[in-house]
This record gives C-alpha cells, structure tokens and sequence, in this order.
C-alpha cells in the first residue's frame, strides 16, 4: 500500500471549476482508493493505493475527463517521492522569505522544456531550485515582489496552466497528510 498526494489544478478558484470535496473524495474512494483526504478546498488529496503507479495515473486521467473535465493537469506524488526530495532541499528553503512557492510538475509536462524556459529568466531577489518534484522558488524581498521574475513572467509562460502551485506551508502540510494515514489498510 502506498501513500499519494494527488494535486489538482485550477479547482475553486475564483468561484470557477466547483469541486465540492466530500464529493470528490467519496468519488475517489468508489473508484478504489483507500484512506482519501483533503486539505483545504483547492486540490489537495491524499490516499492509499496498491494499483500501480502507471495504471493510477491513467484511472485518474479517465474519472477527471469523464467527472470533471476541467481538470486537465495533476501531480501524484509518493510519500517516497516527498522524502527523496525534501532530502535534497537547498538551505535557504528552511529559511524566512517574503514567500516561498513550488511550482509542481503535472503528469506528461515536458519539464526538460520548463527548466530551461526558467532557467531564461533574469531573476531578481529571487532563488530557485529545481527539484524532482517541482521548481522551488523564493523570492527574497516583499518590496522587490513585483519586480521579480516569478511576479512579471510566470503567468505569461507557455507551461503556467500545466503546473499546480502550492505555497511552502502547504508543502508542509503536504507532508503531514501523506505521513498521517502512511501503510493503513
């Protein structure tokens, strides 16, 4: 049995994409995972599963398109995935920051082509790190927010509605969530 995180985009945002989460997780436990969560309204599940990784992706793929066909873009990661690369973290991320942001990887993104658009940008106040998992990225300053890269560029970039971002506290909270419920059966 392992313990996912399943990210989605784009859901409750703005009063658009409605996804009412004691829905969405009684849905995803008839479709046969085990011990689903969420945290908060905006995407954040978590379960328990035997199937496969591969097959996992592909059933999700399917009840989005066939429930909510809004949904396009997702991440799944592992409690594994999340370990590996909290080892691997930079120390400026256990730092204070005006903000802190990871920019998941979804499913099928073409993160070769994300990293180097990224690593284009002229940054300012602001340090990056690429992960497994995502783009860490911290901007340094509350005053110099709007003058950074992540501020003026990310919107415009052709990958921004193929990612999902989550702040570093819910990254924590994250962790939390897939340690909670981690080998129950």
């Amino acid at each position: 049995m392992i313990r996912y995180a399943l990210l989605v985009r784009g859901i409750n945002v703005g009063g658009k994409n409605k996804v009412i989460m004691a829905q969405l997780r009684q849905e995803l436990t008839e479709l046969g995972l085990e011990n689903v969560e969420t945290y908060i309204n905006s995407g954040n599940i978590f379960f328990n599963s035997i199937v496969p990784r591969t097959k996992l992706i592909e059933n999700l793929q399917a009840f989005f398109e066939r429930r909510y066909p809004f949904i396009q873009s997702f991440s799944l990661l592992s409690l594994e995935d999340y370990k590996k690369e909290l080892r691997n973290l930079p120390d400026w991320w256990n730092h204070e920051m005006a903000r802190k942001d990871v920019l998941f990887y979804t499913e099928g993104l073409d993160v070769d082509q994300v990293i180097e658009k990224v690593n284009s940008l002229e940054l300012v106040d602001e340090l990056l790190h690429f992960g497994k998992l995502g783009i860490f990225w911290g901007k340094l300053s509350e005053a110099s927010y709007s003058k950074t890269a992540y501020h003026k560029h990310l919107l415009k970039m052709p990958f921004y509605h193929n990612i999902t971002i989550r702040n570093a506290n819910t990254f924590d909270k994250i962790g939390q969530f897939l340690k909670h419920k981690e080998g129950d059966t």
